[in-house]
């Protein structure tokens, strides 16, 4: 609902459109495939994360958007633009985003990898004698028996084809002396219209998933690496799958199918039972994208759009190997160390939290703020699992999101559960492909004997809190943890996040009434210290920019500084451009989407947005608001948009600690200073570098690297200080 007396702020010109804004945020992670300045494995990593990125997209935001237009939908988005028009802008985008895609891989990546000695064989005819025989050996060995050639005809109809699958087409002809084989014929060969040589068939064959694509070539090492991927290994051979035919033509092929899930909650009478049937439906959802080599065989392509009903704008032509994440693959390769990033030894330790110390008597002390990756996870996962095993925990109450595959938070709670401490689990089956992970942990946790709660009916649960309630001299004492990032230790070495450990009773008693919510749906009279969504967080921002622009009229000094994932929720972006044009000082960090536009004479004009694409994936949320000197500083799960602020459970929390506001300001200072990753956007919405010109190198990421080795540094001379024994006790022991 638009702000009352703001209507002014809300005209679609003022606003990007969510997905093309998505898209430029793709593009930038593709300008660092570009950037020179970065080794040649890290570009390739970028290359690949950009594919991946791609593949998310068109399974929720383009079948979303293919939803509405076949529904009908006529309501325009906040940039004022129909499903249609968007459905339409969205595809010419991606074909031009593809095609440089491409470009960057043949005319960068490719041959800076062979002058490095490493080369990718992208036809079978580039092989060697040695090398043909090689892999025609490893096709008989170990892909021939995995393969299932299926044949198109009138008694075998055209195959399910999955979900980004990687699947090999060829066009056949019967060998004129083979006899009608095992299962005989029943009717003479097809004949064409225009020729009478028999009619062509179609197979197609999918390259398996559980063999290695990047199949490394024989040969000595000091001449070079030479690999080839498996798919032209099963092209070089197709002719030992279809022993009675000619194959005329082969290739590649693959498919994006809508995988956004819908369930109806209020009908489900079991959510996870639900979420499970529609899972399985995931590999039949509707054909959204066609990707095929570049210069297929005509009959090929008409044959594959006519059986997946795709149209001409939804097929791809690609110049080079389909599905660019198996870069990721060719990333890991061994050797090459001097084409990788060096400079970082990994997550250092936490200056409260050394290794081996009580958590709980830690946090005691005072606050703990802690900074992912820099910092290590470990204090977090401590945290769970000494609450499992000290005899004076009570309860232990969590949300989980993603999880890792081999999660140590997860197997800590079940630890608990067997401890006989009260263990009560919100495991969010909705988390988009991970639902299946979810399904497995959920029911692991309860075959352990802890309370699980399957998220609520039309609410994502996203906010990342844990409660351990646990008995002391002084009485009941509440330790908590809140995070922007997920319970994942993978990830947490991945991505930037923020974290708070604390034993607050002001919020201690906020997060217990959090899990009675979630458990119980009792919501308490009167908060302290946090604040939720879908039910006071988005008034509580728009109080506070308002705020802001109150001390701009008074003449006073406003300022927000906001970092976030994403910005798109129309009454935020109205509400900041109400503050801008009093004169509010607004800089966003804004890594993905931001359909606030910049520029925009009295309306804009005192907002500056600039995006990080670094080594690390910027998560972390942290809000600055000046408030005429007195400033307040949070963290938060959330972004500004309508999903986080109006359908998920989110928590807003303070940082009240001297100490830890300066910690979260100095990330905002160094990150506003970067001039190596930081893009900044324009008045037309694209992005450009950071002009260096005169200004100081700074890349903020490695900065905070830098930092957390020095403060590890200084952390172990403390520590070696204490332990420090004169020479003379020594003798004497």
């Amino acid at each position: 609902m638009a702000l009352t007396g703001r209507e002014e702020y809300y005209d679609p010109a003022y606003y990007t459109n969510r997905e093309l804004s998505w898209l430029q945020f793709n593009r930038r992670c593709l300008s660092e495939a570009r950037n020179k300045e970065n080794p040649l494995f890290e570009r390739l990593k970028f290359l690949s994360i950009t594919a991946s990125n791609l593949d998310e997209f068109f399974m929720v935001r383009v079948a979303s958007i293919q939803d509405q237009v076949n529904a009908g939908y006529k309501k325009k988005d906040i940039a004022g633009m129909t499903a249609g028009e968007q459905l339409e802008a969205i595809l010419e985008d991606t074909h031009k985003f593809i095609s440089q895609q491409y470009w960057t891989l043949n005319h960068q990546l490719l041959p800076g990898l062979r002058e490095n000695a490493l080369t990718l064989v992208q036809s079978s005819e580039d092989l060697t004698g040695k090398e043909k025989i090689y892999i025609d050996n490893y096709f008989d060995t170990e892909v021939f028996p995995v393969l299932t050639p299926m044949a198109v005809d009138n008694t075998r109809p055209f195959p399910l084809i999955r979900n980004k699958s990687l699947n090999l087409g060829a066009i056949l002809s019967r060998k004129e002396e083979a006899g009608p084989g095992i299962l005989g014929r029943t009717k003479k060969p097809r004949k064409t219209e225009k020729t009478e040589k028999p009619a062509v068939e179609f197979a197609t064959v999918q390259v398996p998933g559980v063999l290695p694509r990047v199949v490394r070539l024989p040969g000595k090492k000091e001449k070079g690496v030479r690999v080839i991927l498996l798919e032209e290994i099963i092209r070089a051979n197709m002719d030992k799958l279809f022993l009675n035919y000619n194959v005329l033509s082969c290739y590649p092929y693959r498919i994006t199918r809508n995988a956004d899930l819908t369930v109806d909650e209020d009908e489900a009478e079991d959510l996870l039972k639900e979420i499970e049937k529609q899972l399985r439906k995931r590999q039949r959802g509707q054909t959204i994208r066609l990707e095929i080599e570049e210069g297929a065989d005509e009959r090929l392509l008409e044959f594959l759009k006519e059986q997946l009903a795709v149209d001409q704008n939804k097929v791809y032509p690609i110049d080079g190997p389909i599905d660019l994440t198996f870069l990721m693959k060719v990333y890991g390769i061994k050797g090459f160390e001097e084409l990788r990033e060096h400079g970082y030894a990994g997550p250092q330790e936490v200056a409260e939290l050394p290794a081996g110390s009580n958590v709980f008597d830690r946090i005691r002390e005072g606050d703990v703020f802690m900074f992912h990756p820099f910092q290590t996870f470990r204090p977090v996962v401590d945290f769970v699992w000494q609450a499992a095993e000290d005899p004076d925990v009570l309860a232990i109450k969590q949300t989980l999101y993603r999880v890792s595959g081999n999660s140590p938070i997860i197997a800590a709670l079940a630890r608990a559960a067997e401890n006989n401490k009260q263990v009560t689990v919100l495991v969010e089956l909705k988390a988009r492909f991970d639902e299946e992970h979810n399904i497995e942990w959920a029911r692991m946790l309860e075959r352990a004997g802890c309370h699980v709660i399957y998220g609520l009916v039309g609410l994502k649960t996203h906010s990342k809190i844990t409660l351990v309630v646990r008995r002391e001299e002084d009485g009941i004492r509440r330790y908590v943890h809140l995070g922007t990032g997920n319970y994942n230790d993978s990830t947490a070495r991945l991505y930037t996040d923020c974290g708070l450990l604390t034993c607050s009773d002001a919020i201690g008693e906020d997060a217990t009434a959090v899990f009675n919510m979630l458990s119980g749906y009792s919501e308490p009279r009167n908060w302290n210290r946090l604040t939720l969504a879908p039910l006071w967080l988005k008034n509580r921002f728009l109080y506070m920019i308002e705020r802001e622009r109150g001390h701009a009229l008074a003449g006073e000094s406003a300022q927000i500084v906001a970092k976030m994932n994403a910005l798109c929720d129309p009454d935020i972006i109205a509400a900041l451009y109400a503050a801008s044009a009093a004169g509010v000082n607004i800089r966003l960090i804004v890594r993905g989407i931001c359909c606030l536009k910049t520029g925009i004479p009295g309306i804009s004009d005192n907002i500056t947005v600039r995006s990080i694409v670094g080594n690390f994936l910027e998560h972390g949320r942290i809000y600055y608001f000046e408030n005429g000197g007195v400033p307040e500083i949070y963290c938060s799960s959330a972004d500004w948009m309508p999903r986080n602020l109006d359908r998920r459970v989110e928590i807003l929390f303070p940082l009240l600690d001297p100490e830890i506001r300066e910690k979260a300001v100095h990330i905002l200072q160094v990150q506003l200073a970067d001039t190596v990753k930081a893009h900044i956007m324009k008045a037309d919405g694209s992005y450009d570098r950071v002009d260096r010109r005169g200004k100081e190198l700074v890349d903020s990421q490695k900065v905070f690297c830098q930092e957390a080795v020095q403060a590890a540094k200084i952390l172990q001379k403390e520590a070696d200080s204490r332990t420090f024994i004169p020479q003379e006790h020594r003798e004497q022991e």
